[in-house]
């Protein structure tokens, strides 16, 4: 097939691809109120949020521990050959999520099961995604084409919160269902059509550094999870002895783990790679922005669907969907300005376009921070459209200059490398920003809740006991779209209560009232903290040298020092 019109086949199956994979990452935070009630558990129930947890990050770490290992896989075997496998798992996965038959924690404990399967079908494609895209294209248009890839990738994280609200009401099943026929369709075309252009350097497999990076990576993503519960009568977990023992356990796999590639004649995770000043920075600026931009998505929905949008007259259970619909300007954003940004890159190099991003992704976290919580809809439409085209600004020349750097040899584990470090990033910035949150309604909820409840001529003692309850517990509700007053309280005190204390505690004011300073306090703490790790990206992309893609594919430096330092 003639290499021109083969690298747009390839483009638009591997973009399909990426877009399935990240979207399915986040299509379940919107339908997660459906999901529970078709399983019937409730996910309030303190015991039950492991099952909340890990339906949400369970995707997420399985794709983060083994894109690595993958796209290592891709460069020793053949990345269309893994990529396509890849399809096969996901399509066969997603059928499997809509059959199951089995409710309570069994049902939960059945989706979690083949979410993480899924997740193993996502890494593939994901891992070898950008390396087929640069094996395509010529060094003066791969800024465009992956920045195509990766701005549709951002984005379907964000698409996936419409689909999952429009489709969750309807049936919770057709949020997995949608991905089959898709997936079949991609993988018949993919087989098909998708060749194998890259150079393959056959070795043996890094078992032992596969099962040190997958051990680390594992505990200290389990440790994330349990860190956000509360534990020995505080807020959080992060100072019980479990998590201590998860985190002790990760650091020790990790440097187990470095220590293996330091000698391993065919190492999975290629650090002579970070000896390209390009790879280094440029992937550390990625993982800085993922730390930034995922817990962001997260902050948004609580802020629209525990507060905002119950304020302007929306019930309880529209909220998820209309959530996704108001966040709308920030995928618009990212769509514009990613194309039109990875472009511009082929011709004046990354560095430019992916300071300036980060400083404008700094300056929009900046005015959300500014903003009242009750705020005018149009002035946030406008800060969300700031934060995507900054975000679109960013991302594909950040990822084009990695992958540009990057020998034509190891494209795959690089590649997989990079995306290792946004995914793992993600987790973590859920675990920070829900950690920053969860210490900022711990310190004036108590008392909000008490005098809130009492005024309402709940008893002193009911209210003391509710005021008392984890705070995860609200968040979680204002993060699913639930009213949590009456499952809270209980029929029975609700029930001694007049009619109208009864109608103005579960009415659609009282809750998001009651929780708004709280939330106030803990989101100024989280955008301040996504604006440090901001600026630390932009510091990080100015210093990643100053060379266009092309240039930097005619010289031999990338090559010459991955070859000097093996």
């Amino acid at each position: 097939m003639a290499a021109d019109r083969y690298k747009w086949i390839a483009l638009s199956n591997v973009t399909l691809g990426v877009l399935l994979a990240t979207l399915d990452a986040s299509i379940t935070l919107i339908a997660m109120p459906d999901i529970f009630r078709g399983i019937r558990l409730d996910p309030l129930v303190p015991s039950n949020s492991f099952y909340l947890l890990w339906m949400i990050l369970g995707y997420l770490v399985v794709s983060s521990v083994l894109i690595v290992s993958l796209g290592r896989l891709g460069d020793m075997y053949g990345r269309v050959r893994i990529y396509n496998l890849g399809f096969v798992i996901y399509t066969v996965a997603s059928l499997f999520l809509t059959v199951t038959w089995m409710t309570g924690r069994a049902g939960a404990t059945y989706l979690i099961v083949f979410r993480i399967v899924q997740g193993l079908g996502g890494a593939c494609l994901l891992a070898n995604a950008a390396a087929i895209i640069t094996d395509a294209f010529p060094s003066n248009q791969r800024g465009m084409a992956l920045g195509i890839n990766n701005i549709v990738g951002v984005s379907g994280m964000f698409v996936g919160l419409v689909l999952g609200g429009l489709l969750a009401p309807v049936s919770w099943r057709l949020v997995f269902l949608i991905s089959v026929p898709v997936g079949v369709a991609g993988t018949i075309w993919a087989y098909l059509k998708l060749e194998e252009r890259g150079v393959r350097k056959r070795a043996p497999v890094d078992w032992w550094g596969n099962i040190t990076f997958a051990l680390g990576l594992v505990l200290l993503m389990v440790a994330v999870t349990y860190g956000i519960r509360p534990a020995n009568g505080h807020a959080t977990g992060w100072t019980s002895t479990r998590v201590i023992v998860l985190v002790a356990g990760a650091a020790a796999s990790l440097a187990a783990f470095w220590l293996v590639e330091r000698r391993a004649e065919n190492p999975m995770f290629r650090l002579p790679l970070f000896r390209i000043r390009a790879f280094t920075f440029g992937t550390l600026s990625t993982f800085l922005s993922a730390v930034a931009r995922g817990g962001l998505m997260f902050m948004l929905i609580i802020w629209l669907q525990g507060i905002w949008l119950p304020q302007h007259g929306y019930d309880f259970k529209d909220t998820p969907l209309w959530a996704g619909i108001y966040m709308l300007p920030l995928t618009l954003g990212m769509l514009v300005a990613g194309p039109t940004s990875g472009y511009l890159s082929d011709r004046f190099g990354a560095r430019l376009f992916a300071t300036l991003g980060m400083v404008g992704a700094a300056c929009s976290f900046g005015l959300l921070l500014l903003l009242p919580i009750d705020f005018s809809y149009p002035v946030f439409a406008g800060v969300l459209a700031l934060t995507g085209i900054s975000m679109g600004l960013f991302a594909s020349p950040n990822r084009a200059g990695v992958m540009n750097s990057l020998p034509a040899s190891d494209r795959g584990a690089g590649g997989g490398m990079n995306q290792t470090f946004q995914n793992s990033a993600q987790v973590l910035s859920i675990g920070i920003f829900f950690t920053l949150m969860i210490l900022g309604l711990a310190a004036t909820l108590p008392d909000a809740v008490r005098g809130g409840l009492v005024s309402h001529g709940v008893p002193a003692a009911t209210a003391a006991h509710v005021s008392h309850l984890p705070p995860v517990s609200i968040l979680f509700a204002a993060f699913l779209g639930y009213n949590p007053i009456g499952h809270l309280l209980g029929p029975g005190t609700l029930h001694a209560l007049s009619a109208h204390q009864q109608a103005a505690l579960t009415g659609r004011s009282f809750f998001p009232h009651l929780i708004s300073t709280p939330f106030r306090n803990g989101l100024h703490a989280a955008f301040a903290f996504a604006i440090t790790a901001c600026l630390i990206a932009a510091a990080a992309s100015l210093m990643r040298g100053g060379r266009t893609a092309a240039q930097i594919e005619q010289a031999p430096v990338a090559r010459t020092e991955t070859e000097r330092a093996a």
